[in-house]
């Protein structure tokens, strides 16, 4: 795929613990979530910064809400709710800030 978003970083120990613990099979596809929720909303080649607050609970994120983003208008902030519905959140409950990094190609 031309113009693949090449790298994703995640800073959050919860994302870090729940790949590590399912392998590579659920990274794959954690990476194709990330491709098509850039490729539809956001330029691939750019990098960006993007902090959400979410409501944890049933090892899924839900009411995220955008409150930190580097590349406004660009398109990172829908790209960053969309990836969210397919962040495994594990046991964790409550609120929780989710800082994620979209590294351009």
């Amino acid at each position: 795929m031309e113009g693949k978003l090449k790298k994703f970083v995640a800073v959050a120990g919860a994302f870090v613990g729940a790949f590590s613990l399912t392998g590579a099979a659920m990274a794959d596809s954690f990476q194709e979530h990330i491709d098509q929720c850039v490729s539809k909303f956001a330029t691939n080649s750019l990098t960006a910064s993007v902090v959400l607050e979410c409501t944890a609970g049933s090892g899924k994120l839900s009411d995220c809400k955008v409150v930190q983003n580097s590349m406004e208008g660009k398109g990172f902030d829908k790209a960053a709710v969309c990836l969210s519905a397919y962040i495994p959140m594990g046991s964790r409950t409550g609120p929780v800030r989710v800082p994620l990094k979209f590294q351009g190609s």
